[in-house]
């Protein structure tokens, strides 16, 4: 292997972004943002780097096994890149934004790093689009959150989109009610997890009964809850289900394109959530495109409700949103030329020599058209 080619070697799960890829994904995060920023939800910019004690307190424990670290050698303290803007955000909402009336609303766009990636997503470093919504528990928020999401994806080009919604705290819900013990409770989130039937059915007793009721319930909208219904749960499993409901078929009513799927063991990725939890797909695509729920900020025991958009699956799940039109100038041309086009929407390329074949030249530089004659002319294939 040459000296430049092992130059060129990047660690698993980082890329280097190229044309036309690193365009068509900063243009999908501008357009999100414009969507979000259109319902009120402002702009927040944290830091890539800040100190471990406060990017994993609260909800950031949670990310701390997929935290690089490194030490500032200016303050001599331990570091750590953020793996989620989640946490960094409600940091913000509770000490510079703390003052400030609620319900707040944040978002954010920016990459993040991760020390590992998994099967659906092996990238270890990707762009995250989000918004947080402070200091409200009112099930309307959780509605406006999630048809956001969704109607942001939709915005951008998304089809066939669908969303898995859950409630991850119903399952230590049960196993409080019916006295299990730490040892047990865990091998029941275990099996819950992998979908295991049988390692639900060996719990035995009223535990196997509810838990496998909750197992067995996962699936579309309306069948879900109609066994969610005829489960005898705990009540304060019981209000979560009523408020899930309520969700549910209030956000198929605002987004009716949206194919809605209940989970309501699915616990993988939401240990931090305190309540209704969702992830989006779309049929064909690698990966999930975004997840959010509930969960407590960590300073104030603020409530919150907010999502984030992963910007590697979704640039996977649509096509450029706009066709560029480019347009070679050959050498010589004026300069004011070149500035009208620009201003009627072109993108222009010079020629910086002299040349006996322009048209070849656009070609080569991936122009669609040519100025000829003061005026632009398509390119034939040939």
């Amino acid at each position: 292997m040459s000296d430049s080619s092992s130059k060129a070697l990047l660690p698993d799960g980082l890329r280097d972004a190229l044309p036309p890829d690193a365009a068509h994904e900063a243009a999908i995060i501008e357009r999100l943002m414009q969507v979000v920023g259109s319902r009120g939800y402002e702009r927040v910019e944290p830091p890539l780097v800040e100190f471990e004690d406060s990017l994993l307190d609260g909800a950031g424990q949670d990310v701390a096994l997929a935290t690089f670290r490194l030490m500032d050698p200016v303050s001599q303290r331990m570091m750590g890149v953020r793996a989620d803007m989640t946490p960094q955000v409600a940091r913000i909402a509770a000490t510079r934004l703390a003052n400030a009336p609620r319900p707040l609303r944040l978002a954010y766009a920016g990459p993040v790093l991760r020390v590992r990636g998994d099967q659906l997503r092996p990238e270890r470093q990707f762009n995250e689009v989000g918004v947080e919504l402070f200091g409200t528990e009112q099930a309307e928020a959780d509605i406006e959150i999630v048809s956001l999401a969704a109607n942001a994806l939709m915005a951008i080009g998304v089809t066939d989109l669908s969303i898995d919604l859950n409630v991850p705290t119903l399952t230590p819900m049960v196993c409080d009610a019916v006295g299990m013990d730490d040892a047990t409770a865990e091998r029941a989130r275990l099996a819950l997890d992998r979908k295991d039937a049988a390692g639900v059915a060996a719990l035995e007793g009223e535990a196997a009964r509810i838990l496998g009721g909750l197992l067995d319930a996962a699936g579309p909208m309306d069948s879900a809850l109609a066994a969610l219904s005829v489960l005898d749960l705990p009540e304060a499993a019981r209000v979560e289900c009523q408020r899930l409901e309520e969700v549910s078929r209030r956000i198929s009513d605002s987004v009716p394109n949206l194919a809605l799927t209940i989970d309501p063991v699915e616990n993988r990725g939401f240990e931090y959530h305190t309540g209704l939890s969702f992830t989006f797909f779309a049929q064909g695509v690698r990966g999930s495109l975004g997840r959010g729920g509930r969960y407590i900020a960590s300073i104030g025991a603020e409530p919150a409700i907010g999502f984030t958009l992963f910007l590697d699956s979704i640039a996977r799940a649509v096509p450029p949103l706009e066709e560029i039109k480019k347009i070679y100038i050959p050498f010589g041309t004026a300069a004011k030329s070149g500035a009208d086009l620009r201003d009627a929407g072109w993108v222009t390329l010079a020629g910086l020599s002299a040349e006996e074949d322009s048209a070849t030249s656009a070609r080569q530089q991936g122009c669609t058209h040519i100025l000829a004659d003061g005026e632009p002319v398509a390119l034939s294939d040939n």
